[in-house]
């Protein structure tokens, strides 16, 4: 066995002995790397930026929805984000206690494509923290090929404790839907020194005033979580805090159909800056919402050439590159459910998809979105079975985790670390798999970046 394989075999026996007992997730299992994902510097300099960017976007989002309501911006903003939502529920998003608050975790999909990257979506409630804390700090003590691991061996840990600010006490309440997840925060939980953070499940109601709580279930499945109403009361009436707040609309994945409006271009220009859209929208692919109101005769959509959604169903296998998902409040808004690639289904599976998506405008609106596809990318992974060190192409999602710490005009994201998910290079959509590859990402060298990866 060379040199190389047996570091490396040392390196992955080492990751997997790391792993906690009763593990992260609820029985998922990956592939191990014996090193983390580098990531050419000037693009790590580009992300440990860009927090400022969507986090200035968010302050975007809300106050377009606020000046909506308000009848300051066009009314069919609010009605489209409302649009599915209980009663109850838009009157608390609408009341003056949440009415400047924005989630303090932000983290992107970000994909390493041909020609550079894109964020095909935004998660305000995301699973992973733990993982990437785990592997950032298991990864750092792998010598030499964890020494730059982006965020360092504590940056997750420090991250998340500091958007609660002065609380002495935190409650993580993780729902039935998102139970999977639950083994990460509570180790992610015992990492934390500086306060005390507890998980729960989704009974929990009890906060003591002044302490706050993170809200680790999506707002659609209220009614499956028995504690949240006493702990939205609770955040209301300002005795505790709640992050993210009970705000559904940065929960759509139409915020980035707004984002390519025409009709709010203006809007955007003024409360982005030049500066921030044009960071912005070149990596944001072109969205559309599917809204089945006919067009004029003499319509089309902008960016595709269509006057009718059902045309859709009619391009060529090579013109259907475009990804049509739910835009959110619904079990299959999140994950890989309710995600259709259009080049990858037959004419008939893509008509029913889009039927579906039309059917559905009233109580679930969809977004359609340009496909950009991702790059293939050079990885490899450990088999402990055969005792063999395989290099995998594949494509990659990274996701950076940006912790928003203080408030309103005082508030500054921080990235906390960046996991990569590698799949195998004849996946079509990017997703944690069983023959994925997880990792976190260290800022790398020129010289290493493999010409399949290149430069974004």
């Amino acid at each position: 066995m060379s040199e190389d394989v047996s570091a490396a075999q040392a390196r992955a026996q080492k990751v997997r002995q790391s792993i906690p007992e009763g593990g992260l997730f609820d029985g998922a299992t990956w592939r191990i790397s014996p090193d983390p994902f580098p990531l050419e510097p000037g693009f790590v300099d580009e992300l440990e930026s860009f927090g400022r960017v969507l986090l200035q976007f968010y302050r975007a989002v809300n106050l377009l929805y606020r000046r909506s309501i308000a009848g300051k911006a066009p009314a069919w903003v609010a009605e489209v984000l409302d649009q599915g939502k209980p009663p109850e529920l838009v009157a608390i998003q609408r009341d003056s206690a949440f009415k400047n608050q924005i989630p303090k975790v932000i983290r992107p999909d970000v994909l390493l494509t041909e020609d550079g990257w894109a964020i095909s979506e935004l998660d305000s409630v995301p699973g992973g923290m733990g993982l990437t804390q785990w592997l950032n700090e298991t990864y750092a003590s792998l010598s030499p090929s964890g020494s730059d691991v982006i965020g360092g061996p504590h940056g997750m840990r420090d991250g998340f404790s500091s958007i609660f600010g002065d609380a002495r006490r935190v409650h993580v309440v993780v729902s039935d839907e998102a139970a999977s997840y639950r083994p990460e925060m509570a180790w992610l939980a015992s990492r934390i020194t500086d306060r005390s953070v507890e998980v729960h499940g989704g009974d929990f109601a009890d906060p003591a005033p002044g302490d706050a709580v993170y809200r680790f279930f999506e707002l659609f499945d209220l009614p499956q979580v028995p504690g949240s109403s006493r702990l939205i009361e609770r955040a209301r009436s300002e005795e505790i805090r709640m992050t993210p707040p009970p705000k559904p609309i940065f929960e759509e994945k139409l915020l980035f159909a707004l984002l390519w409006n025409r009709n709010l271009r203006e809007f955007w220009r003024q409360e982005l800056g030049e500066g921030f859209l044009n960071r912005l929208q070149p990596v944001v692919p072109r969205t559309w919402l599917m809204d089945p109101t006919p067009l004029p005769p003499n319509a089309a959509y902008p960016g595709l050439d269509l006057t009718d959604w059902r045309q859709l169903k009619g391009l060529s296998q090579r013109e259907r590159d475009l990804i049509l998902k739910i835009s959110g409040f619904s079990a299959e808004a999140w994950g890989a459910r309710g995600v259709h690639l259009g080049s990858d289904l037959s004419t008939a599976d893509w008509s029913v998809a889009v039927e579906r998506a039309l059917a559905a405008w009233p109580v679930s609106p969809h977004v359609l979105q340009r496909f950009h596809r991702p790059r293939l990318v050079e990885a490899r992974w450990w088999d402990f079975h055969s005792g063999t060190l395989h290099p995998m192409p594949g494509r990659v999602r990274l996701c950076p985790y940006y912790f928003v710490q203080g408030d309103g005009d005082a508030a500054r994201p921080h990235l906390g670390g960046v996991l990569a998910t590698v799949v195998p290079a004849d996946k079509k959509i990017v997703h944690g798999m069983r023959d994925g590859i997880l990792a976190p990402c260290r800022r790398g060298t020129a010289s290493e970046i493999s010409p399949s990866q290149g430069s974004p």
